[in-house]
């Protein structure tokens, strides 16, 4: 493919444009549905072809100037070149385009979408680190389009306040470590009162490396934790960096703890909003029980509590099932209880799948629920809210509610936790008589 003038079609999954020639569809980073584009030939495969941008010939109405230098050149971000508005019209048709292609449903009616801040949202995250031959330095950061490389960041839009204005300081920091080779990663999270760094360290670290460290967190009043192996071989560096960490949901009436390493949802804002929005279509009685499934650290099985007469949390994970139930008992919501189980394997014989629930809310990783949809909603279940961070297998789980269990697929709509990328967070409500 030599340089060609085209015209984009439409906006992929990943938030490429795409145009088409001679029959072959191209996707081009940074174009806009409704542009005139010139673009030049970057890499050919069987069925399509991936092209640079060259140049904007006729810009869409939609676009924006993104406000991040790094745009383009880091691959954190997909969609800071298009209006918010235009970013959540698009991830609901790719939530429309699921349920009318994979699951064969269109629900009743479209919730409005839901978003908050669009930018310094991103509290919790991954950053990669890596010592460059060439440079002669470290770089800390996300990942450029190329994955093989970081992308050379001096901040970062996204991310919550202190990590925005740390990537350089962190660059200098690991710079100035005689394991500067060792370390791959860091962690970051931040709580309502609080923020901790964790360290990945493939060697020991000596006395030097660690009083470094201890100055750095002490400089930015930042808690600092290591990992030299596994998830349970992370550590406070000192024993006044292992404060605890926390955030207050449900109009601050509930408090929940949990560890560096813990799942929570990145954006604090959005979390607020959908944890609000999934109260309202679950609408727990005082009179009902209610499962949640894929718990985590009681996100949504604490607000249940405070309106249901019971309510059970299911998750895998054995260590944040215990930290759901100390979240429960730190809150004195006696009401709430606690499973761990493998949501993946047949569960059916478990005592809490053979009981009579009224209604249940899950919010599965992104490869869906499928497994318990085999054996639930039990008779007695009359409602379901389904929190997905995945189209796909939502749309097909929701095939199976509606054709299976005899649901309807009443509300659906799109959720903007990850604002500036293609990902596609959604919620939706299931009925039946």
């Amino acid at each position: 493919m030599s340089d060609l003038e085209t015209d984009i079609i439409d906006l992929s999954h990943d938030g490429r444009g795409v145009a088409r020639s001679d029959g072959k569809v191209i996707f081009v980073r940074g174009a806009l549905p409704g542009e005139r584009v010139r673009i030049g030939p970057r890499k050919r495969h069987r069925h399509f072809d991936e092209a640079e941008l060259l140049a904007v010939l006729t810009p869409s109405a939609q676009r924006a100037i993104p406000p991040c230098p790094h745009f383009g050149s880091c691959g954190g971000c997909a969609l800071q070149h298009l209006q918010s508005a235009a970013q959540l019209a698009a991830k609901q048709r790719v939530l429309a385009e699921n349920f009318e292609r994979i699951g064969k449903v269109v629900p009743q009616r479209w919730l409005a979408p839901l978003a908050d801040a669009p930018w310094a949202y991103r509290r919790k995250g991954r950053l990669s680190v890596r010592w460059v031959e060439k440079k002669g330095r470290v770089l800390v950061g996300f990942r450029e389009d190329n994955p093989r490389f970081v992308a050379d960041l001096g901040s970062c839009a996204v991310l919550a306040p202190p990590f925005d204005t740390l990537l350089a300081p962190l660059a200098a920091l690991v710079d100035s470590l005689d394991a500067r080779r060792d370390i791959p990663q860091i962690e970051f999270a931040r709580g309502d009162d609080a923020a901790l760094l964790l360290f990945r360290h493939m060697q020991p670290l000596g006395a030097a490396d660690r009083a470094r460290l201890a100055a750095f967190s002490d400089r930015h009043a930042i808690a600092l934790w290591l990992q030299s192996g596994g998830p349970d071989s992370a550590q406070p560096l000192r024993e006044l960096d292992a404060r605890a960490l926390s955030y207050r949901i449900d109009d601050d009436a509930i408090e929940i703890v949990f560890q560096p390493l813990d799942f929570i949802q990145v954006n604090a804002g959005m979390n607020r909003r959908m944890l609000a929005l999934a109260l309202d279509l679950l609408a727990p009685q005082p009179h009902e029980r209610v499962l949640d499934l894929f718990a985590g650290l009681g996100n949504f099985t604490l607000p249940i509590a405070r309106r249901a007469a019971v309510v059970a949390g299911v998750e895998g994970d054995a260590g944040l099932v215990a930290r759901a139930a100390g979240n429960a008992t730190r809150n004195a919501l006696g009401n709430a209880r606690f499973h761990t189980a493998n949501l993946f394997a047949d569960q059916r014989q478990a005592p809490w799948a053979r009981e009579a629930w009224d209604k249940i809310l899950l919010d599965p990783p992104r490869a869906g629920a499928a497994e318990l949809l085999d054996y639930l909603p039990g008779a007695s279940v009359r409602r379901v809210v389904y929190v997905s961070c995945h189209p796909g297998s939502l749309a097909r789980d929701a095939g199976t509610l509606v054709q299976r269990h005899g649901f309807r697929l009443t509300a659906a709509g799109v959720m903007d936790m990850f604002p500036h990328t293609a990902h596609v967070e959604s919620i939706a409500l299931f009925e039946r008589d």
